[in-house]
């Protein structure tokens, strides 16, 4: 789960639409919100783990005239920082001590599927590793059998034409 939560000074009538939208790297829009003013707050969902991207367009109205300038504030929370507890806390009556202990054993279960992930990253890049090792170690053996054998016809050759022409 992921919430974004967008504060902007902007307000109805000053000439400008904030509109807002969230894709994946394959187009897939997940979020949409448009004419944003004040505080909002989005969440959604995902079904799998990828990289996603926060737009937002600012369209100025024709019959503005001058400068005019929005700020926007943008708070990303995904995992378990993104729950809300305090209606988990309330809906399951749970004490205060239990919340805090439900909220801990979900960052747990978080840092490990992370590590979890991170193992398997490494073990990827280790056996890339030692495959382009052997790759290498390979190379490198062909490559000086090829020059000792260049350099034993390249004797045997100069040895012939240094006698085809007297000079040895």
């Amino acid at each position: 789960m992921v919430v974004i939560n967008i504060k902007t000074n902007g307000r109805h009538g000053d000439g400008q639409t904030l509109d807002f939208y969230v894709v994946d790297l394959l187009g897939n829009e997940y979020r949409k919100k448009s004419d944003i003013v004040g505080t909002s707050k989005v969440a959604f969902t995902s079904h799998h783990s990828a990289a996603f991207d926060v737009c937002f367009t600012n369209l100025k109205n024709p019959a503005y005239k001058g400068h005019l300038s929005r700020e926007v504030e943008l708070e990303i929370e995904s995992g378990s920082a993104a729950r809300d507890w305090n209606a988990i806390q309330t809906s399951e009556k749970l004490k205060p001590v239990e919340l805090e202990l439900r909220r801990i054993e979900d960052l747990t279960a978080e840092i490990y599927e992370e590590l979890q992930y991170l193992k398997r990253r490494e073990e990827r890049m280790r056996d890339t590793n030692e495959s382009t090792n052997d790759r290498v170690k390979y190379f490198s053996t062909i490559v000086i059998i090829s020059l000792i054998g260049l350099g034993a016809w390249q004797i045997q050759y100069l040895r012939h034409y240094f006698k085809v022409k007297h000079i040895i």
